[in-house]
């Protein structure tokens, strides 16, 4: 895995001391080959290669937990779990967050809630994003709320989220992501963290999903189109 582990060094230090902060993957990155790694066979011809090997999507949450933890230690929060993709890395996040408050001097205390985002129809974004479940942000007023997200691309739906939360004047919000995809737009959205920058990919796994299926796969990987036909709704 020298490879990706290379890219996580240039990184950082091409942005030292840079705020949320995350792991960039460049363009030109080949990734790795699936014969490397077990996956549900299921899935066999469906998929390209391995952008992000599981181990290392489960360390960099574990860096991110840490950041929250030294950001907004000392803090009861509303943790507003993005689903269906956000819920394998919400919860790793929280665990590892519990884990780190156990043994610090820090502390804080968490309450999961659940929103639903629809933004896609196959590979294509949809013009409005629909926010499902978000009748109960009155609870949010007045509170710490840690929206976490599983993929920002030009951030018009987080955007639509921000603006639809901020009505209900919470203390503070702050939002982390998996994923961020480099797009065309400069002023792209960008959350206070996330964990990997990639390319403009259409990436699945990891709970991230294509119409429902890949939501098994435990690495980040890129579709190939047979799988989009396979999978096409």
């Amino acid at each position: 895995m020298a490879g990706l582990n290379s890219e996580i060094r240039s990184a950082e230090a091409a942005a030292p001391g840079r705020s949320g902060r995350g792991v960039v993957i460049s363009d030109d990155w080949p990734g790795y080959s699936l014969d490397l790694f077990t996956y549900p066979q299921h899935y066999y011809g469906d998929l390209d290669y391995v952008l992000i090997p599981h181990g290392i999507i489960v360390d960099r949450i574990e860096r991110l937990a840490k950041d929250i933890m030294q950001d907004i230690g000392y803090n009861d929060i509303v943790v507003l779990c993005v689903l269906k993709g956000g819920y394998k890395f919400c919860a790793d996040l929280v665990e590892h967050i519990k884990n780190l408050s156990r043994n610090s001097e820090k502390f804080i205390s968490m309450k999961v809630d659940f929103v639903r985002l629809k933004s896609y129809c196959n590979d294509q974004t949809l013009q409005d994003t629909q926010i499902i479940g978000g009748e109960d942000f009155v609870e949010l007023t007045g509170k710490n709320v840690l929206i976490v997200e599983d993929i920002i691309g030009t951030g018009r739906t987080m955007r639509a989220l921000l603006n639809h939360i901020e009505k209900y004047k919470p203390k503070m919000v702050k939002v982390a992501s998996l994923l961020l995809k480099r797009t065309s737009q400069p002023d792209g959205y960008r959350p206070d963290y996330y964990g990997f920058e990639i390319p403009n990919l259409f990436v699945v796994g990891y709970a991230l999903d294509y119409n429902e299926h890949f939501r098994d796969l435990n690495h980040l990987c890129v579709i190939n189109n047979h799988g989009k036909a396979k999978y096409r709704v």
